[in-house]
């Protein structure tokens, strides 16, 4: 299981001193804590997933305010970070498989235009779930439909 699997790697990183994957492990964690306090539950693998997913959002939408500013020591730090997370998500799909999903569920949902984005993105969505981020399925929809 992926929590355990969580608590393995941070007991490991705070084993060899590696403080950056100690704070992002323990970041995730947290997350995952606190959605399961909130909620009274106990959270499975998949979404677990989707709260990593999340955090590797957060940092990647973070890079351009950082780039803008010049800052080059939290770009370095950031850009860990997210390599550091991407090791839990399942592989990143290319664009190229992300058309050919988009493409079956546009048939799927019998969607004609870009009226029938919202239906598409929904289902691509739970078809594709945290193997790619929303903007880049966006895009993708958006180029198909258009």
């Amino acid at each position: 299981m992926l929590k355990e699997k969580l608590l393995e790697d941070l007991k490991n990183s705070m084993k060899e001193k590696n403080e950056t994957r100690k704070n992002t492990i323990q970041m995730v964690r947290a997350a995952i804590l606190q959605v399961e306090k909130d909620n009274g539950i106990t959270l499975e693998d998949n979404k677990i997933i989707e709260i990593i997913a999340k955090e590797t959002k957060k940092r990647k939408d973070s890079l351009g305010d950082y780039e803008k500013s010049g800052r080059e020591d939290l770009i370095k730090q950031v850009n860990e970070e997210i390599n550091i997370l991407q090791e839990y998500l399942p592989k990143q799909l290319s664009k190229e498989e992300i058309q050919v999903i988009v493409k079956q569920i546009i048939e799927e949902v019998d969607a004609t235009s870009i009226k029938d984005m919202g239906k598409v993105m929904s289902a691509a969505k739970q078809k594709i779930g945290a193997a790619a981020d929303g903007r880049t399925i966006n895009e993708v929809v958006k180029e198909i439909l258009a």
